[in-house]
């Protein structure tokens, strides 16, 4: 049985992570198959934005612990490994030139969290609960931190990843972690409805230079960041997209991507 699976519906691709019996708990294998599900979704010309979701009752609650038990035997040099195997996994996605969605059918602990922080929507539950509770077991949220103090600022990222405080989706709604709260009878709607309007609405090629000039200004000093902003300006008048868009407005005529 696949750990991972991957559909494609008017424009969206769906990932679903598939390991039910295990909460779809992160093992190496289940990392490894998201991050080819992902680099496949980039790939593929019949998806505009991409889905994240889980089979059963939890979405994903963090690392699987006898897997973490495992690696207490490993070397630090194969710790190392391990842990840039799933550093790639949360740069793909954070990065991704395609919109990711998650959609939060259940609790998202940990690692699970971290998926979710790494979307750039997250479509959740009431019912279900987020937390980075690595601390309570003696380890630490080292890749999520670095893209949660990114998403929501340094003294709220510091109140969760040091407590393991484990909140609500309506907590974690007005702390900036996720986008939406849907009933469960809705979720899989809205969230096609909110892709659909993105594929509709929006250019492919401005979201994805839209993305990557958010990713990357942050981390340059004003003056840099600007002149990469006007850099990616200049880039983004010259694309197909731009001149389609433009072309249309100024003969009012309706536009669908």
């Amino acid at each position: 049985m696949s750990l991972v699976e991957y559909e494609v519906k008017k424009r969206v691709g769906y990932i679903t992570l598939n390991r039910p019996d295990k909460r779809n708990a992160l093992s190496h294998e289940l990392v490894e198959e998201l991050t080819q599900n992902f680099e496949k979704a980039e790939r593929d010309t019949a998806v505009k934005v991409v889905v994240l979701k889980a089979n059963g009752e939890s979405f994903c609650a963090g690392a699987d612990l006898a897997y973490l038990q495992q690696l207490q035997n490993f070397s630090y040099e194969e710790n190392l490994v391990d842990s840039n195997h799933l550093k790639d996994l949360f740069l793909k996605i954070y990065s991704l030139k395609k919109v990711v969605i998650a959609q939060v059918q259940g609790h998202a602990l940990a690692g699970g969290c971290g998926l979710a922080t790494v979307c750039d929507f997250a479509f959740a539950v009431p019912e279900a609960k987020f937390g980075y509770t690595e601390v309570k077991i003696g380890f630490i949220p080292a890749l999520v931190a670095v893209f949660l103090v990114r998403k929501i600022g340094e003294q709220k990222a510091r109140q969760l990843l040091l407590t393991g405080e484990i909140i609500k989706a309506e907590e974690a709604l007005n702390r900036g972690m996720i986008s939406h709260i849907v009933n469960s009878d809705n979720l899989q709607t809205s969230v096609y409805d909110f892709a659909q309007r993105l594929i509709s609405s929006n250019s492919e090629q401005s979201m994805e230079l839209t993305k990557q000039l958010i990713s990357e200004a942050q981390t340059l000093p004003l003056h840099n960041a600007l002149n990469l902003a006007a850099t990616m300006n200049a880039k983004a008048r010259s694309t197909e997209d731009c001149k389609k868009g433009v072309a249309s407005f100024l003969n009012k005529q309706e536009l669908r991507w």
